[in-house]
Formats: structure tokens, sequence, C-alpha cells
């Protein structure tokens, strides 16, 4: 099984993915794959969420598919059922990281201050999800916090563009970002997966 610290390594951005309609789970997941993306984070926003971590889990192995946006503790079986290979959570709880935890999967509990973080590496976690990234402080923010907790490692999500994302990648305590910006909602209604495995292409190279 793969180790929160191998989900960091797999690609230098995570997508951050929201699907609305199920038949179009394979298509997106085919297309990250051919643009060079390893992994993919499907966010539990939408009714079609955990058909879609079903679909992908089955039809296209070679990408590794987690759920996201993880926010309750029957999320996190749920999310093992359908074939998630790891949990992203978008803050932390007691009970839910309790409910993650039991799943034996992977996962990234999301963080936002420094107190946050220490509780997380309290309970063993060292890889962390740092969200909403840009809103929270950002790069400088992150750059910050190293001195005192050097031995954290970070997924920054949330406001990160293709733009803003070589900024984290530079910093020593960030492994990868989570970004939307693969999967904009225009390419999917399109079915435009050309465009999809573009953009993904370019966020493979970005490290």
């Amino acid at each position: 099984m793969i180790t929160p610290a191998d989900l960091l390594d797999l690609s230098p951005v995570m997508p951050v993915v929201v699907l609305d309609d199920v038949e179009h789970a394979v298509p997106v997941a085919e297309a990250l794959l051919r643009g060079g993306i390893k992994v993919i984070e499907v966010t539990l926003r939408t009714p079609a969420a955990l058909a879609s971590i079903e679909r992908i889990a089955a039809a296209v192995p070679d990408l590794v598919v987690g759920a996201g946006t993880v926010t309750a503790p029957e999320h996190a079986k749920q999310a093992l059922d359908a074939g998630s290979r790891f949990i992203v959570t978008p803050g932390s709880t007691e009970a839910l990281l309790d409910a993650v935890a039991a799943t034996g999967l992977p996962f990234l509990p999301g963080v936002s201050t420094v107190g946050e973080a220490m509780r997380a590496a309290e309970r063993g976690c060292s890889v962390l999800k740092f969200f909403p990234a840009e809103a929270a402080g950002g790069a400088p923010y992150l750059k910050s916090i190293y001195g005192p907790l050097p031995g954290l490692r970070f997924c920054p999500t949330g406001g990160i563009t293709v733009e803003s994302a070589p900024k984290y990648l530079a910093l020593p305590n960030v492994g990868c970002v989570g970004g939307s910006w693969l999967t904009p909602a225009d390419a999917l209604a399109a079915n435009d997966w050309q465009h999809v495995e573009a953009l993904a292409a370019a966020a493979a190279n970005l490290r």
C-alpha cells in the first residue's frame, strides 16, 4: 500500500476534481494519465462522486484515485468501499480522523494553522493538506513554519493556479500542490479530453 509520503511524490499537482456526471469519470482519469498525472482526488461534493471513484478504480488502475472533501466520519467507510486508495480531509476533528484512520487507507488531514498541524503531528500524521492555501497565508506562510516544524510536509490546496504553483513547489516542506485548474468545468461539459490532457501535461512538468 502507498503511504501518505508516496502520495506527495506521485505528481507535482494532485488534481482536485468535481464530477457532476459519472460518465465523465473514466475519460477524465484517462486524459490526466495520458498527460503524465498519476493521482486524482475526486471530491465528495456531488452525488456522482462515489460512483465516479468506483469507475476510475476499476477502469484506470494505473491512476491512484482518492476521495477528497471527506468531512464526516461516515464518508470514510463510503470512500473505502468505493475503491478509494487514499482520503483527503479539508479540516481535522478527532471523530473524523478516528474514522479515516480506521479505514487503513493513507490520508492527508487538512490543517490551516500551526496549532492544527501540531495536533495532527501528535497523532502521527506528518504529511498534511494545507487548506485553504491562498486564503490561509499561501507560500509565505508555509515557508515561515518550516523552521519550527521541519518534520512536516504539505500538499497545499485552495486557490492555487498554474502560475502560483511553482512558488509552493520550491518550498522544502511542500511535496505537491492540489489544483482544480486541470479539469475546468467547461472542458468537462464539452467532453474536451484533449484540453484536459494538455493541462495535465503542463502540470506534470512543473517540477
